[in-house]
């Protein structure tokens, strides 16, 4: 009969048990992310948010590099930027905003994301002025930013934001440089990079006199930076984006002046050449 032919042919299957199908369907599925990436509120069996994994990635492959420093007199912050279009209006292109008087934001990844969180930030400083009569210290600007991303890992009908943070601050505890990543995660450096060439400049960031360099010196040593992590036959033209919040501008977050930009970007042309 049909149904003794089907249990014959059961019984002469090499196939493995369902139960080890099943497990072993678990483990592809659990190390690729198959069924478990469809929402950033589902962990995997080995404990992994497959979401969060794709945003850091999404910076990665974003084609900019941002880097800071922390110096003794300030904070400096530079943006590699791809020049997408040979029509597009120069600088224009923005990748460093201000949050408040005191306060920047370097951004890499996904440039509509970051605008997000950027007038979160500006709401945020707003709110706390209103508040309590007084600018809002850095810190507490990293960790409100730092609890809004990491909020948008924690519902199903939201995703994480592609875009990674460096923010810059000089208050009443000095100057100071945080990042945050798009889980939410956020620390305090003397020198942090975020997004393409990160690893690359990380590196280079770790040769530097930290504990001494100046905010001019800063300038320079990141336009290098910037040179020596882009690649010209794989990637675009790009332009270098660079404010400060230092004594020499007043404490106040600012673009740095464009004869000190074209003396770093000479530098760091001439560096690039050198090697």
């Amino acid at each position: 009969s049909l149904t003794r032919s089907v249990c014959l042919r059961g019984r002469g299957s090499r196939e493995a048990p369902p139960e080890r199908l099943s497990e072993r369907s678990r483990a592809a599925m659990a190390s690729i992310g198959t069924g478990y990436d469809q929402s950033v509120s589902t962990f995997s069996p080995d404990g992994r948010i497959f979401q969060v994994e794709y945003a850091v990635k999404a910076v990665d492959t974003s084609g900019s590099t941002a880097v800071g420093i922390k110096c003794v007199d300030g904070v400096v912050m530079a943006v590699e930027k791809s020049l997408i279009s040979k029509m597009m209006v120069h600088n224009t292109h923005k990748r460093i905003f201000h949050l408040d008087e005191h306060v920047g934001m370097a951004v890499s990844g996904v440039q509509a994301d970051a605008r997000n969180v950027m007038n979160r930030g500006r709401s945020e400083a707003t709110q706390y002025r209103t508040t309590y009569g007084d600018a809002i210290p850095g810190d507490v600007m990293t960790q409100r930013l730092a609890g809004y991303m990491h909020l948008h890992t924690m519902y199903w009908w939201l995703r994480p934001f592609g875009t990674s943070v460096l923010v810059g601050s000089y208050d009443d505890e000095g100057p100071q440089l945080h990042d945050i990543d798009p889980s939410g995660s956020s620390y305090r450096h003397f020198a942090a990079a975020v997004g393409k060439g990160k690893t690359a400049a990380k590196s280079l960031l770790e040769k530097l006199p930290l504990a001494t360099i100046t905010c001019r010196q800063a300038v320079i040593e990141l336009a290098k930076i910037m040179y020596s992590v882009h690649d010209d036959l794989k990637e675009k033209q790009f332009e270098i984006e660079v404010s400060w919040v230092c004594d020499e501008s007043g404490r106040k977050h600012t673009h740095i002046p464009a004869a000190l930009l074209a003396e770093a970007m000479a530098a760091g042309k001439a560096a690039k050449d050198a090697e």
